[in-house]
């Protein structure tokens, strides 16, 4: 990189630094640099696969137009991964999900998008070799990357690099199925790979909830309190089951304090954030949003996609893009994409064909009959309950508030529609109720969707949290 690059290039980022994000700039930006621009094409280096795609699917039109401005040109970028010799902060151990053998070159082809194109081999040692519960395959190189959960990937690297030091505790929350649990793994993993000797403990709340009980129950609390007071890093996966469990919470605020203070790594995750775990007490809240805390969103349209490719790799088969966005749009969460491309994988061996879009098309046919056949009453119940933030002995009673009137009747018509039930059977499982109470619900609701898009809302909303 020559010096009127370099000086350029510099100028862009003090022009960048401006508008985006801190957390964005030392992240993302911090080890670009302009290797050439010549016929209004800049190529620009990046230290990852993951950075390049990145910049390319969210900044892109904020580089160009900070280096448009600068050269006075209308400019083409094409972003390659290559290591700059000078600051050289983030040295990945092992690549990311997304393919480094090509560059990639801005296109508003949706077809061609970068964060379809995977690969899933690693170069991270696969021996690990005393970490129980760790499983070996969930490193960063396995982990799919996008807008939704980038943030969180980028922070579980560095803390995977700086045990202790980036960010201590690390609080990582989102819903089911989104990928906490890889991340976590893949922290073990990585500080394994590069320290063996390091004592490593990866638990869930329920399993330390068990140790401290069994410790109490045989007087083996000193032994119980060695073992975890002694880890260089500590993870606990869904801490919001230690909720109102006092003395459990005592141990783990002592042991908190003492790996803090020694500088070993805490790793939490949790399905919310510190301050919305009920019956945590403040003191222990306070200690795990001390740190650094990050979400991971639901997945978006793109990551199921690029996920699917990968796991089809995995088990040695190939699908086209078509295939794999017809499977995706299925696909409610992450964890319920294996179970549609291993369906598929089924109907194709038995077909001995391909995977084409009529396979996909069986595949979600025979997943969606099965969902139903296994969803029970108290599925649907509990799950409008959630929606509407009530009791089920509310749906269930006999108060008429307009709120849980219009829950009542849902339900009333989502047992009808889902489960095939009677009025009858209806009536008899919310409390007794007459069948023409029942009918009534049914068919108001019935009514109402076709001109209530609330209505239409709900429903479609309650399905999801029932995967239906």
């Amino acid at each position: 990189m020559n010096d009127q690059l370099d000086i350029t290039w510099q100028q862009v980022l003090k022009d960048l630094k401006k508008t985006v994000s801190t957390a964005n700039f030392f992240t993302l930006f911090a080890n670009t640099g302009l290797l050439s621009l010549a016929d209004n094409i800049a190529t620009i280096a990046t230290p990852s696969t993951v950075v390049r795609d990145l910049l390319y699917k969210r900044f892109y039109k904020d580089v160009k137009s900070a280096l448009d401005t600068q050269t006075k040109q209308d400019n083409e970028l094409l972003f390659i991964v290559q290591a700059l010799q000078q600051n050289s902060t983030l040295k990945e151990k092992s690549g990311p999900l997304f393919s480094a053998d090509q560059p990639v070159r801005a296109t508003h082809d949706k077809e061609t998008s970068p964060v379809l194109k995977t690969d899933i081999k690693s170069s991270q040692p696969s021996m690990v070799g005393h970490l129980p519960r760790v499983r070996k395959e969930y490193n960063f190189s396995t982990f799919a990357v996008s807008s939704t959960n980038q943030l969180a990937f980028v922070s579980s690297q560095n803390v995977a690099q700086n045990p202790g030091q980036s960010y201590n505790p690390f609080f990582i929350y989102g819903p089911v199925g989104v990928g906490k649990t890889h991340l976590l793994h893949a922290i073990a993993n990585h500080i394994y790979t590069q320290n063996p000797d390091r004592k490593i403990i990866y638990i869930t709340s329920e399993e330390f909830t068990n140790e401290v009980v069994e410790a109490i129950k045989n007087n083996e609390t000193s032994r119980m309190k060695r073992r975890f007071r002694t880890a260089a890093l500590l993870l606990i996966d869904d801490i919001q089951f230690i909720e109102g469990k006092d003395r459990v919470q005592e141990e783990l605020f002592h042991t908190f304090n003492i790996l803090i203070d020694q500088g070993s790594q805490i790793v939490l995750s949790s399905d919310r954030p510190p301050q919305e775990i009920k019956k945590l007490e403040k003191r222990l809240s306070s200690r795990f949003a001390g740190g650094l805390t990050v979400d991971i969103e639901a997945p978006d349209f793109e990551l199921k996609t690029a996920i699917l490719l990968k796991k089809a790799e995995k088990y040695g088969w190939e699908l086209s893009i078509n295939v794999a966005k017809l499977l995706a749009n299925g696909a409610q969460d992450t964890r319920s994409l294996e179970g549609l491309l291993l369906r598929a994988i089924t109907v194709a061996t038995s077909l001995q064909t391909d995977i084409t879009e009529e396979i996909a098309m069986k595949a979600l046919g025979r997943a969606a009959e099965e969902k139903r056949g296994s969803l029970h009453a108290d599925d649907i119940i509990k799950e409008v309950c959630n929606f509407y933030s009530i009791k089920p002995t509310q749906l269930k009673g006999p108060k008429r508030d307009a709120s849980l009137v219009r829950a009542r009747q849902i339900t009333m018509y989502m047992l009808k529609e889902e489960l095939k039930l009677t009025l009858v059977e209806i009536g008899n499982i919310l409390g007794g109720r007459d069948h023409t109470t029942v009918m009534h619900g049914v068919d108001k609701i019935e009514h109402q969707l076709g001109g209530d898009v609330h209505i239409s809302q709900d429903i479609s909303g309650i399905k999801q949290l029932l995967h239906v």
